[in-house]
């Protein structure tokens, strides 16, 4: 990449504030732009956050994320936009004719943005131990295409959530000073609920999903290895997505709790049984579970009626005796 740079960049500020950490870093961000602007002084930045940023950033950080908003130093995207704050990036890079920087490769958009693929477009960031940050040109990966693939990443794709609450403000750390004895008691209680963890277990990576739905279609066979219980079933490890395994498909009948049947890290033959792409989500089976049948009490209704349609023709002879009687009665 020449030293001059680009002449305008928008920053995907969510995805570099998360680049080698598992929640967002204002100050990973700020390192991040302010390294970017002194290796290209020319350039002009515009720093896009998603919607939630400001609800996943550590609370002392807030205050700051809070004057950046409105000093229009960060930008937040509409609540509700479709592509998150992705599709938001990509369309102010599309009406100014800049670059993004971001490691994501916005796999979704590719019909959408072809230009993401030419030349200087996009730039990938990361920071170097005892080196700082180091920028580079970089193309994104192509998904392989398949109907599959498409139908799920549009519904895992949606719009994001309308957050029901403002982005956190300074002041709530203060309620934490109420009743100091009673908390540590709640939480106590609700500890064993760790172990199951529903929410986080049963979303996946974008990619992996998408690549997984596309190679194991529904009614394939996988090997899985489990591991976590839930209340009512477990989680499996399936190369690097996670699928569930509900007691309803474990065993026919169902078994009444897991642990009775299968034990952590057994390896066991699966069936993919179902995707819920909103969320993510892959249902298995155990090879050989048996659903329960149909019942087919039609067939059996049909009969009876019939039956009762021959009877009624049987009944019309009976009136013919009349006429000949009269007839014999001429004769006479």
């Amino acid at each position: 990449m020449a030293k001059t740079g680009p002449k305008h960049v928008v920053v995907d500020g969510s995805n570099v504030a998360t680049e080698g950490r598992t929640s967002p870093s204002l100050k990973q961000l700020n390192e991040a732009v302010l390294s970017f602007m002194n290796e290209f002084p020319n350039t002009k930045i515009t720093v896009v956050v998603d919607a939630t940023f400001g609800h996943r950033i550590d609370k002392r950080e807030v205050s700051e994320f809070n004057s950046a908003i409105n000093n229009n130093e960060l930008v937040a995207p509409p609540a509700g936009a479709v592509g998150r704050g992705d599709g938001f990036v990509l369309t102010i890079a599309e009406k100014i004719g800049a670059s993004i920087l971001s490691n994501d490769s916005y796999q979704e958009f590719h019909e959408q943005y072809p230009w993401l693929f030419n030349s200087g477009r996009l730039i990938g960031g990361k920071p170097v131990p005892n080196v700082g940050w180091v920028f580079i040109e970089r193309l994104p990966v192509r998904p392989s295409a398949t109907k599959s693939v498409k139908k799920a990443s549009r519904e895992a794709n949606r719009p994001m959530p309308v957050p029901k609450a403002p982005p956190p403000a300074s002041k709530l750390p203060a309620p934490k000073q109420q009743a100091p004895a009673a908390k540590p008691q709640a939480a106590k209680t609700p500890a064993p609920k760790l172990s199951a963890k529903p929410k986080a277990a049963t979303i996946n990576e974008l990619t992996p999903f998408l690549e997984f739905v596309e190679k194991y279609p529904v009614g394939s066979k996988v090997k899985g290895v489990v591991d976590q219980y839930s209340a009512h079933g477990v989680y499996v490890k399936i190369g690097d997505v996670r699928g569930y395994l509900p007691l309803r498909l474990m065993a026919t009948p169902a078994p009444r709790s897991a642990r009775e049947h299968v034990k952590i890290g057994q390896q066991v033959n699966l069936s993919v049984d179902s995707f819920v792409a909103s969320r993510r989500s892959i249902d298995v089976a155990i090879v050989g579970t048996v659903t329960p049948m149909k019942k087919a009490p039609a067939p059996a209704a049909t009969p009876t009626k019939a039956k009762k349609k021959k009877k009624r023709p049987q009944q019309q002879p009976v009136r013919q005796p009349a006429p000949t009687r009269k007839a014999a009665a001429k004769k006479k």
